[in-house]
């Protein structure tokens, strides 16, 4: 099978897996154990966030390890609110928010807060400009993502950043597909926290980072917390952390080649699709910034979950969207805030392309697609 999915997930690299099972053998203890085997856990521990951190221009002592994105998302934003003034109870999202963070706003919005979620220009776009004229003297708290994981827009948190900070309103970024395919500097956006995950960027699952930058004033979750200095409890799984740590070293590398690659091969799918462009659209072809990894499309008079079963039928494996939604039988969120409508969005899937993706497999997926709108009877 051809996978096509890697904003999904992707495989973990050989690098990855060899320091995976290295720190296994070697780096099994405890980090919170006083004698010489935790202190080598500990160690290895240090090490990686060290180099983590280093990653994104940030300081050691504010990089927390979690189970994956979503938890460090839902973990970050409780820890600021919980260490945010009372009356500061406004807080502002995007209405294409990953699902984790959409979710938990909405819940937010029972609990006795105000939530404003914002909409995209129509470019799917939250600009700097649409963040200002929602704030209020209360907001305490922003949260917009970098890149959006449906339709591979990039928003603009180097200018959100500095202009939360002049009004003193903290400032949360889901960072999770943009981490090892965009440049991220938590200095330079002036940002006070953000999330991302391992098994985006070739590393294991089950382990991801929030970042709360050491200047910040936050609360434990859960009071008496001893691991990850009371962000996060449970023993800490070194060996997961340390192949992490090896990921986003390798990626971090390859970065500007990778990007390269991918935009290569963007151009090169856009070409092959143009017989075909009254019946298929690349719903991002005209937006600017973008995740160039990502390809999301409407296929005109086809659901998209019967594309994406035909795809598989025919050994090619895709999506009809972030994969923490998929069950919900409801269109993305994403399309309907560009001013689709819910048939229309209905008729999305995304094709997501890595590092091992080559022109030939996608010729030959759009070559199956071709042959699925051709045969299809409406």
């Amino acid at each position: 099978m051809i996978y096509l999915d890697y904003a999904a997930t992707t495989p973990i690299s050989d690098n990855s897996l060899e320091i995976y099972a290295k720190a296994a053998k070697h780096a099994f203890g405890n980090s919170n154990s006083l004698h010489d085997i935790g202190d080598v856990a500990a160690r290895t521990l240090q090490a990686s966030r060290k180099l983590i951190s280093s990653i994104i221009g940030g300081n050691e002592k504010g990089l927390y390890f979690t189970s994956g994105g979503s938890e460090a998302n839902i973990l970050a934003i409780q820890s600021l609110l919980k260490g945010l003034h009372p009356e500061k109870n406004h807080l502002i999202t995007s209405s294409i928010e990953h699902s984790s963070l959409y979710t938990f706003f909405k819940k937010l919005s029972t609990e006795g807060y105000e939530v404003s979620f914002l909409e995209p220009n129509h470019k799917g776009q939250i600009t700097e400009e649409i963040v200002k004229n929602a704030l209020r003297a209360n907001t305490g708290l922003v949260s917009i993502q970098h890149g959006n994981s449906e339709i591979g827009t990039v928003h603009q948190i180097e200018k959100i950043g500095p202009l939360l900070k002049v009004h003193g309103v903290l400032f949360h970024s889901d960072c999770v597909q943009t981490f090892g395919k965009l440049p991220i500097n938590i200095e330079k956006a002036q940002l006070d926290s953000i999330s991302f995950s391992s098994h985006k960027i070739y590393g294991p699952k089950g382990i991801g980072a929030a970042y709360i930058h050491p200047s910040v004033y936050w609360q434990p979750v859960i009071p008496g917390t001893t691991h990850e200095s009371g962000f996060r409890p449970g023993t800490v799984d070194v060996p997961a952390v340390a192949a992490f740590a090896t990921a986003a070293k390798d990626i971090s590398a390859a970065m500007e080649n990778n990007t390269e690659y991918y935009l290569g091969l963007r151009s090169k799918f856009i070409d092959f699709l143009k017989p075909y462009q009254d019946k298929i659209l690349l719903v991002n072809e005209s937006m600017d910034p973008f995740l160039p990894n990502i390809l999301p499309l409407l296929v005109d008079g086809i659901e998209g979950q019967y594309i994406m079963l035909e795809c598989n039928r025919f050994g090619f494996a895709i999506s009809t969207g972030s994969a923490c939604q998929v069950g919900m039988q409801a269109p993305s969120r994403s399309l309907l805030a560009l001013g689709f409508d819910e048939h229309k969005a209905k008729q999305y899937i995304r094709i997501s392309i890595g590092t091992d993706t080559t022109e030939e497999q996608l010729k030959s997926f759009l070559h199956v697609l071709f042959n699925i709108v051709d045969n299809f009877k409406k």
